[in-house]
């Protein structure tokens, strides 16, 4: 693990200059964005969220457009990748979400800091997945990369892994509070090593969430482990990203560096709340012409 090491400048100048060599436009941009759509994990993760927020939120996710502008695009019905809530609303989600084929995924394991005691996180694990969630959102234990404890971190997620059963597991690595570019590196490594079906950036409370620097490391190291083992594993940036330029420009960066198995929902997810609004936007203006209020497209 202590070999494996990452050049911050070169990282940075690649994701500099991949947004301005990579661009789509006209068809090619609606394409995108109606498969970014396609891959949004739905989430609400508020103090304040309750069984009707979760509900509206649902039944944005199986209709994530409206029929009008569906049918100004000429495309089927689609829908979200999943939603995502707090554990105590899996059961309402789940409710809400019965007889579409849209997953329900639970933020666990303490979330967001992930430093309640580990038998609790464990249970928070059981009661999801007891209740219906198809797929765990945890998050590690900041400090075992940060003192380059990766045999801790192996444990733990190991034990995540397990606790899930079937349901998918994605391990959270809070990217922004893990200190330099070699240990977002390693985590990912740890985490795909140790069972994660996905590696996700952040939880979308820290200061700095999902970055492109973040995400082709993390892609890369996927790369690398698929190459390794056959194993191929999802990737899902989350926090931060709000506009249908950014979940453009994530597409992009799937497509060059995994290829196209990474474009559809069962290996990539974008993590976002308010992002599906500017969507809309967008789509409304690739029929029309003109851009539509904000206002006309709320999440819920």
């Amino acid at each position: 693990m202590q070999s494996l090491t990452i050049n911050r400048s070169a990282v940075d100048r690649r994701a500099d200059t991949f947004t301005k060599r990579r661009t789509v436009k006209k068809d090619h941009q609606a394409a995108y964005l109606i498969r970014a759509i396609e891959c949004i994990d739905l989430t609400t993760l508020s103090g304040d969220d309750t069984p009707s927020n979760v509900h509206r939120l649902c039944v944005k996710a199986r209709q994530p457009i409206t029929p009008d502008l569906q049918k100004r695009l000429d495309i089927t019905p689609i829908h979200t990748g999943a939603v995502c809530v707090y554990h105590a609303y899996v059961a309402d989600a789940v409710s809400n979400l019965a007889g579409s084929g849209i997953p329900v995924a639970a933020v666990s394991t303490g979330f967001p800091a992930g430093l309640s005691p580990f038998k609790q996180r464990l249970e928070e694990i059981h009661q999801s997945v007891q209740d219906g969630a198809h797929e765990i959102d945890i998050v590690i234990t900041r400090a075992h990369a940060l003192t380059q404890n990766w045999a801790a971190l192996y444990d733990e997620m190991r034990a995540f892994r397990d606790a899930c059963g079937s349901a998918h597991v994605k391990a959270i690595l809070a990217t922004g509070e893990l200190g330099t570019y070699t240990n977002v590196a390693r985590a990912s490594a740890v985490c795909m090593m140790a069972g994660a079906d996905f590696i996700k950036t952040s939880t979308g409370k820290e200061p700095v969430n999902a970055t492109l620097p973040y995400a082709l490391i993390m892609t890369r190291l996927i790369r690398d482990y698929y190459e390794r083992s056959g194993v191929k594993i999802g990737f899902k940036p989350a926090g931060g990203i709000r506009t249908a330029k950014q979940a453009t420009e994530y597409l992009m960066l799937m497509k060059d560096e995994l290829g196209n198995d990474w474009l559809y929902p069962h290996l990539f997810r974008i993590g976002a709340s308010t992002l599906l609004s500017d969507i809309e936007r967008q789509l409304e203006h690739h029929v029309s012409g003109r851009y539509s209020a904000f206002n006309r497209h709320p999440m819920s």
